[in-house]
This record gives structure tokens, C-alpha cells and sequence, in this order.
């Protein structure tokens, strides 16, 4: 495995007590895979994407059971050796490139200086690499790109360098934070299928984080589903969709329109009541209050997640058939 991650913690000192945004995260990420980590906005996909590259608030404290990517253990790198795997070895898209680009700075210095700080290169060898990776992401006239400012591109254009900018070193792993956010849908398309074409083309692993069950589906290898700072479900892609095991993940494909399938003017799925504050000593199943499957024991018993199958884990008290056959009673009931 390229990245191996257990038992991921992020805490964050609040007026109320502790914050745990990040709970008790595992997962794993091998070499030319595309995990897409999913779930509903706050469920802490970015907090996990930023404590890996030890990128968190000044505030926030990280710790893990194993933090090991490519061999090296993370937990262990100081912050300059951090510094030099940073952009290097691994890499990240962020959210909103606009925010990301310094709008002080042509495109030409940004791209450049990526490569420079890790690299041994020329300025004149380093502007022809940035060139060539400018093209390789569908940007036309690129030489001519590179003396621009952010606020010139388009959004579509600004994400297209912030990937450009990421491969500048040809990194192993690839973090993507949301990187169609706020783009019209055909630039999101195309985002998606450039990123999708460079993984293939160049054997890197790609961390796609997204709240688009849509977008796993067309791109995903493997996915990881979060609720309120915990995986509770992971898989290949195509089984997570065929066969969803957590209640959690059943209930956001309720939620998505299946073409040929959803009847016109058919009422979707929803997912009742509210995430729960995540404040405080975590205690039993985070998502027991909105769960149609919960007993006594969800409130009190931590839940662990577990291995049902090889490569396919989840997090819950009731094993898969066990709530196949709720679902089947209650269906039964309601008929």
C-alpha cells in the first residue's frame, strides 16, 4: 500500500470542551487507485485530507495508531522533513483555487517555484516543464498562460493550473479536496476526466474527496463513506453501490435519482433528523438518532469498524443480513 492510515484523531480546544472532528479514522490508498471519500458537508473529509499532509489550524492537534505513506512514518517527520514531501511526494488540489493561487503572482512564478523548491532545475527548464504540464491539463496557449494572474482565468482554467501545480513534481499520491466545487457542469466533466485520464497515464494514486455520490461512481476504484468524523463504510466503488451495508450509506442512495429505475415524479429518499454535535467523548453509534435500525445498545456501545469481507469493512452493532431483514420486516409491516 502506498498510504496506510489507523485510527486517525483530530482534536480542536473549544469554548465547549474538545472538538473531534476526526475520529478514529482507517483507511488505506495503494498505488493507481482512485479512493473517493464521500459523505455530507461537516462529516470531516477535508480535516482528514489537511491532518494527512499536516496542514491542520494552529489549534488542532493530530494523532494516530500509523501514519505511514510509501514507508515513511508521517507521525515521526519533523516539519521541514514534512515541508520536503509536501508538493513532492505527495500533493494536494485544494477547494477553491481562487483562494489557493496568490493573486500577486503570475501563474508562470507559482508554477516555477513548486518545482524549484524541490527540485534542482533552471528557471528557463522549469517555465518549459510548467508549459508542458499546462497542455497536458487542456490549457491552450500556454506559454502565454504563464504571465497571467489568477483573476484573469476562468474558474475552470484556475483548477486546471492548481492541477498542473500539484503534478509540477510527479507526485505518488494526489489529494483532491472537492476540485469541481462551484464549476458549471461541463467543466466539472472535464475535471473529473482529466483527473481520472492522468491517474491511469501516470500510475498515481488519487484521494478524491467529494459529497457527489454521482461523481464516485463515474471515477471511483474504491470508497470510503464518513459520517460525523468516522468511516463508516469502505469498499471498491462498485460494490459500495451494488450492495450498501451501513444504514447510512443506503440512505444517501435513496437520496440520488437512478436514471430508468426512479419513477417520474417519484419522491426521493431522505435521511431524517440532524447530525449530533460532535463535542465531547465520543459515545456509542454517531448515527443511532437517525438510524431505523437502532436498539439500546447503539446508545452505549462504541462501535468499531469492522472487516464483513476481504477489502470491505463497515461501522455498525447489527451485521448486514441482520438489517436486510429489518428492512425487509418493516417493508412487510408498512404493506
Amino acid at each position: 500500500m502506498l498510504l496506510e492510515v489507523e485510527q486517525l484523531d483530530v482534536r480542536v480546544p473549544v469554548s465547549g470542551g474538545i472538538l473531534h472532528p476526526v475520529c478514529g479514522v482507517s483507511l488505506s490508498v495503494g498505488r493507481g487507485d482512485m479512493l473517493c471519500i464521500v459523505g455530507e458537508s461537516g462529516c470531516g473529509k477535508s480535516l482528514t485530507s489537511l491532518a494527512l499532509m499536516n496542514l491542520l489550524p494552529a489549534r488542532a492537534q493530530r494523532s494516530a495508531q500509523k501514519l505511514v505513506y510509501d514507508g515513511i512514518d508521517l507521525l515521526r517527520l519533523d516539519e521541514r522533513a514534512m515541508s520536503d514531501l509536501r508538493g513532492n511526494a505527495m500533493a494536494m488540489i485544494f477547494q477553491e483555487p481562487m483562494t489557493s493561487l496568490n493573486p500577486c503572482y503570475t501563474i508562470g512564478t507559482q508554477l516555477t517555484e513548486t518545482l524549484r523548491r524541490h527540485r534542482p532545475v533552471a528557471q528557463r527548464a522549469a517555465r518549459e516543464h510548467a508549459v508542458e504540464l499546462l497542455e497536458k491539463v487542456g490549457i491552450t496557449g500556454a506559454a502565454d498562460r504563464l504571465s497571467q494572474y489568477p483573476h484573469q482565468l476562468s474558474g475552470g482554467l484556475r483548477q486546471r493550473v492548481m492541477i498542473a501545480m500539484a503534478l509540477m513534481c510527479d507526485p505518488k499520491l494526489l489529494i483532491a479536496d472537492e476540485p469541481t466545487t462551484a464549476l458549471d457542469v461541463t467543466v466539472q466533466a472535464q475535471i473529473l476526466h482529466l483527473l481520472a485520464a492522468l491517474r491511469r497515464e501516470l500510475d498515481m494514486a488519487v484521494m478524491l474527496i467529494t459529497h457527489d455520490l454521482g461523481i464516485v461512481a463515474r471515477v471511483g476504484t474504491h470508497a470510503a463513506v464518513m459520517y460525523a468524523g468516522e468511516i463508516v463504510e469502505t469498499g471498491t466503488a462498485a460494490e459500495v453501490f451494488a450492495r450498501p451495508a451501513h444504514p447510512y450509506t443506503q440512505g444517501l442512495l435513496r437520496c440520488v435519482p437512478v436514471p430508468g429505475r426512479t419513477k417520474r415524479r417519484a419522491r426521493l429518499g431522505s435521511i431524517p433528523g440532524l447530525v449530533p454535535s460532535l463535542i465531547g467523548d465520543p459515545q456509542g453509534c454517531a448515527f443511532r438518532n437517525r438510524c431505523s435500525h437502532a436498539f439500546a445498545d447503539c446508545a452505549s456501545t462504541r462501535v468499531t469498524l469492522a472487516e464483513i469481507s476481504p477489502g470491505r469493512s463497515y461501522r455498525c452493532l447489527l451485521s448486514p443480513e441482520r438489517l436486510a431483514e429489518n428492512a425487509l420486516a418493516a417493508a412487510s409491516a408498512g404493506a
